[in-house]
């Protein structure tokens, strides 16, 4: 498959469909206001407006799908869910260009307004579905007859993982998957699945074996007996981006957001690698450097008083930096105002506590209304935590963390947050055993992230700042 060529395809198709669509609307727009058509040429196509016109509004249009995703997984669209995109994205890039674009004719009332933005979407929307739907649909017809497809790993080696295979391998309608092998999850002395398939090695080599493989699709196909590793399985494939897909009787065991991938097709479960529409991926990050550059302003007094405040109460640094664990569990320094004395963890890594006799008197006030995080969003700006998301950890917890509760991996498919949920609702932790108890808001939050979510949690912790409640 060669990705760049159909996404080229792709935006030559939706800037040519922009062209022609607002081409048609500027002439019936000139046109509106006489039934002479001998001057449609005169008044229209040599308005050098209209020039402007049909170079900048497709590139505006382009710059919409891109934020939209639109461009994302050029092999994955299907036709309903393409038709769906471009309704949306037409209504939102009507709604901008009759706000922003300046409108030089003259119009008699709000209902005429209405009637042009009507024009402009009909005109848009239906040139546009109609190029994608046959560049979609020549795509998935490949698909569907095996042309091109998607490599392909399944995740155990006996009766259910044999079992599907055969169901792909024998379904009428292709569904893309090109098997490469399998892992294997328990050791055995022989597998079903390695009369059709080379075994690639274990479960817990999947990581390698994905980047090895150029592997795009994952199939956990385990038998019951070995339901208890499907947390290590999942755990494993944390920090890739491929699709995984499980077989029907796993639902119940499944963490993650599931979908149906199709009807005809073998019944499988898709967990989505996407916790977030791209959309609001983009928005989000939008609002971290946003927010966090009206806050640096807004608090730079507040930021030199505690600077200060640090330089003059205690010996030392007034910054401190430590490595914290990131997204895809990419260490990371993590910049915040030193609320402890010198020295403070020569005895190893240690959590603090209410008590803590290493925090020094001023340290506790800036724990208490957050002042210490005020740092953090220069961090957020250079990209390596957000506004919201989970409370980053040492690797030395994260490992003990792991140990009784796998499901900490999930957190690191995201980054890692000033605030968070668990923040909110239970505040700093004390030791591991809190750490696990918080883990189930941060949990809570990626099952139910969204932009919305984000704001709320923004809110409240304001409250908690405010108040001075913050544990």
């Amino acid at each position: 498959m060669n990705r760049p060529l159909q996404t080229i395809k792709c935006i030559l198709i939706d800037y040519l469909a922009a062209a022609i669509s607002w081409a048609a609307f500027f002439m019936y727009r000139k046109h509106a206001y006489s039934t002479d058509y001998s001057n449609l040429r005169e008044i229209s196509i040599d308005d050098s407006k209209f020039l402007t016109g049909m170079l900048i509004i497709p590139i505006l249009w382009l710059v919409l799908y891109f934020v939209m995703g639109s461009y994302k997984s050029v092999y994955r669209k299907t036709r309903v869910k393409e038709l769906g995109n471009t309704f949306i994205s037409s209504i939102i890039g009507v709604i901008i260009i009759f706000l922003f674009v300046i409108i030089d004719d003259y119009v008699n009332s709000t209902s005429e307004l209405i009637v042009y933005g009507g024009i402009l979407f009909v005109l848009h929307f239906g040139i546009t579905s109609f190029f994608r739907m046959i560049l979609t649909s020549i795509m998935v017809n490949k698909i569907h007859t095996g042309k091109i497809g998607f490599n392909t790993l399944i995740i155990g080696g006996n009766g259910n993982a044999t079992a599907i295979y055969n169901d792909i391998l024998n379904q009428t309608i292709s569904s893309g998957n090109k098997f490469v092998g399998f892992v294997n999850v328990n050791k055995a002395n022989s597998y079903k699945l390695a009369s059709f398939l080379p075994q690639l090695g274990h479960y817990l080599q999947t990581p390698q074996i994905i980047e090895e493989k150029k592997i795009e699709e994952v199939i956990i196909a385990i038998d019951p007996s070995e339901h208890a590793k499907i947390k290590s399985i999942i755990s494993s494939l944390r920090n890739t981006n491929v699709i995984i897909k499980v077989i029907p009787d796993m639902y119940d065991i499944v963490l993650g957001s599931v979908k149906m991938t199709a009807i005809f097709q073998a019944p499988l479960i898709q967990i989505a690698p996407e916790i977030m529409p791209y959309w609001q991926v983009v928005l989000k990050r939008i609002m971290d450097i946003t927010i966090s550059l009206v806050a640096i302003v807004v608090l730079s007094p507040l930021f030199i008083f505690t600077a200060a405040m640090v330089y003059f109460t205690s010996k030392g640094p007034i910054f401190y930096f430590q490595e914290r664990i990131g997204i895809n569990g990419k260490p990371f320094s993590m910049l915040k105002f030193r609320t402890m004395y010198m020295n403070a963890e020569n005895a190893g890594p240690q959590l603090s506590s209410d008590n803590d006799p290493r925090i020094t008197a001023f340290g506790r006030i800036m724990r208490k209304v957050r002042l210490d995080e005020i740092p953090q969003f220069f961090t957020v700006i250079k990209g390596d935590m957000s506004l919201v998301g989970y409370r980053p950890e040492r690797q030395f917890f994260i490992d003990q963390i792991i140990e009784r509760a796998p499901q900490y991996n999930m957190l690191l498919k995201i980054k890692p947050g000033i605030t968070s949920w668990g923040q909110v609702k239970y505040g700093y932790a004390e030791n591991v055993d809190e750490m696990v108890e918080r883990l189930k808001y941060d949990i809570l939050y990626i099952e139910n992230m969204s932009i919305a979510v984000d704001i709320k949690i923004m809110f409240y912790t304001m409250i908690i700042v405010i108040t001075g409640r913050g544990k």
